[in-house]
């Protein structure tokens, strides 16, 4: 049939599935915008583009449904950058879309005018510019397609004068690539191995969730008898409640899953990379200790003995090679030893949830009395873990959660255990601040009968505080959590540790509240004070998200800081600048 380009692009993105998108109105792509609705396409417009794409990773994650971003040319795009980049370290399938300078000025330094794909080369899996407006519908479905293939977002470039030609058009369906099985010779090898294994351990990675893999996650763990750990922040890749789970591994994890995994002699990492934060010592324990054999399952080759040494590699999809798996096993079955490890474990859990209940206060590194200081300074202020426990307290069982970066947000890694996948929202690799709240606004578009609650400090929050508008504009009705405690904590961490507490560019302040600007946007505002009443307001803004408010929960925090994030990146200073010991330096 015939149609206008525009027309046709509105068509692709509906045939694939694609119910939202996110951005900001530019005149870049307005012939498109304007049939979006008639097409079935819910335009989301928010404040801030970094904003929109963590929305469309959000939304991604939370229900499996591929998102699409999209903008004006040049500024616009380029505010996509750190989101698409965040988006990429967390494998999420999504669509970036950038309109471009039309084809007759490009390279003539006009409006809004910059080199598109440059910025996106390494943090996508596939860039395309529209050659032709009559190939609009095959380079969009190939886009979808790669997207899907690599499990990454794809741009897709297109200057804007092609928006509107008319052009023959067929719109195909999708391609929807099967699920890639393991080698069969690797996935035997690595069966015999777990056989034999006397005390094997699996860890539980993002491609369980990604490819709805938990159900045969948990058959493997049962037929073997194994812990489960979570690699570090994907804490909803396994059910908590289960008597083989043991918590998460890496930064501010559980040491119950670090002293089993101390033990193992055969680990199955089950779609996961084994990235350095996912084995990073915690709590003094050394858990990867090089002798255990690795059998290391991806869907990207190029991940298979990348961070760690492995023994066996096996490419393919998270839930096809967990089925290979189980018919390799066949009647296997762990016998005693389970039934040992499954003691072991119980053991060791409560020994670590004993210690978390009552873990009120942190200890002071060596040298160093900061947290006995901002303890007795602000006694009638809670501690970041009480925070963390009156929140676990106020969370409904089916709760969604985005954290942010940030001290306290990663001591949050240690009180969140899910107990189904798609719950827990983390930036990831990539760090970046101002993640958690956008994103769980995505997540509560793609789930609207579950809670969304985003928990971030008060230096990460300055980052995306312009969405609260976007939530009561665009009916998105979430909870966010802050931690109010003056401070970029992470950084001022450093400071003590290696800078002896000559604090530069950490201290925020308290000089408004976070609630009144809450409720200035027409959210509604709570500043809270106790544990009690932190649980209390929690459980109430999750039950109001039914009726469609969004809360502001600002936490009074007291100023303890947990443990760095990079003592294995850090040194000690004091011999590096001879120039400046003995200067005093007037403010």
């Amino acid at each position: 049939m015939q149609m206008t380009s525009h027309e046709a692009f509105v068509e692709a993105l509906r045939v694939q599935g694609v119910k939202v998108a996110f951005g900001i109105v530019g005149s870049a792509f307005m012939p498109g915008l304007d049939v979006f609705e008639r097409g079935g396409i819910r335009f989301v417009d928010v404040a801030h583009e970094q904003g929109a794409a963590h929305m469309a990773d959000g939304y991604t994650r939370a229900n499996g449904e591929i998102a699409v971003c999209i903008a004006q040319n040049g500024p616009g795009i380029t505010n996509f950058v750190t989101a698409v980049a965040a988006a990429y370290w967390n494998h999420t399938p999504m669509i970036v879309i950038t309109p471009e300078t039309a084809t007759k000025t490009q390279g003539l330094g006009g409006f809004q005018e910059t080199r598109q794909l440059p910025y996106f080369e390494e943090i996508t899996c596939h860039q395309e510019t529209l050659a032709h407006p009559s190939r609009m519908v095959e380079s969009l479905a190939r886009c979808f397609q790669r997207a899907r293939q690599h499990s990454a977002p794809v741009q897709f470039n297109i200057p804007r004068d092609m928006f509107t030609q008319v052009i023959d058009v067929e719109i195909p369906e999708p391609i929807l690539p099967g699920r890639q099985m393991g080698d069969k010779a690797a996935v035997d090898t690595a069966a015999e191995l777990l056989k034999s294994a006397k005390f094997p351990v699996i860890v539980s990675g993002a491609g369980v969730v990604l490819s709805d893999a938990v159900d045969e996650c948990r058959r493997l763990a049962e037929c073997l008898g194994a812990p489960v750990a979570n690699s570090y922040l994907h804490n909803d890749s396994f059910p908590a409640s289960h008597p083989l789970a043991v918590g998460p591994l890496g930064y501010q994890g559980w040491e119950s899953a670090m002293k089993l995994v101390q033990q193992a002699d055969v680990i199955l990492a089950l779609g996961t990379r084994l990235n350095p934060f996912s084995t990073l010592p915690q709590h003094d324990i050394e858990y990867w200790t090089g002798k255990a054999k690795i059998i290391q399952v991806d869907a990207n080759p190029d991940m298979l003995g990348l961070a760690k040494p492995i023994d066996i590699g096996i490419c393919g999809d998270a839930r096809a090679v967990a089925v290979q798996l189980l018919e390799a096993l066949g009647n296997h079955s762990a016998g005693a030893a389970g039934q040992e490890r499954k003691d072991q474990i119980a053991t060791q859990k409560s020994a670590w949830l004993q210690k978390l209940a009552g873990w009120d206060h942190e200890e002071d590194d060596e040298g160093s009395t900061w947290n006995a200081r901002a303890k007795a300074d602000e006694p009638e202020k809670m501690a970041p873990r009480q925070v963390l426990r009156a929140i676990q307290d106020g969370l409904p069982q089916n709760a969604m959660v985005s954290t942010d970066i940030g001290n306290i947000c990663a001591m949050a890694n240690s009180y969140l255990p899910f107990e189904e996948p798609r719950s827990f929202l983390a930036p990831g690799m990539f760090g970046n601040c101002g993640y958690a709240f956008p994103s769980i606004m995505g997540a509560k578009l793609a789930r609207p009968d579950r809670a969304a609650v985003a928990l971030v400090g008060d230096g990460a929050f300055g980052i995306s505080l312009n969405e609260l508008p976007t939530c009561i504009r665009m009916n998105i009705p979430v909870t966010i959590v802050v931690f109010r405690n003056g401070q970029w904590g992470a950084e001022k961490k450093n400071d003590i540790l290696w800078y002896d507490e000559r604090f530069v560019g950490t201290e925020l302040g308290d000089t408004f509240s976070y609630a009144a600007v809450a409720e200035a946007f027409g959210c509604r505002g709570v500043r809270v004070e106790t544990m009690a009443e932190l649980t209390s307001a929690v459980s109430q803004a999750c039950e109001l998200q039914n009726d469609g408010t969004t809360t502001l929960v600002e936490v009074v925090v007291n100023k303890e800081l947990g443990a760095p994030f990079r003592r294995d990146a850090m040194q000690d200073q004091s011999t590096l600048l001879p120039r400046y010991k003995d200067l005093t330096i007037s403010r």
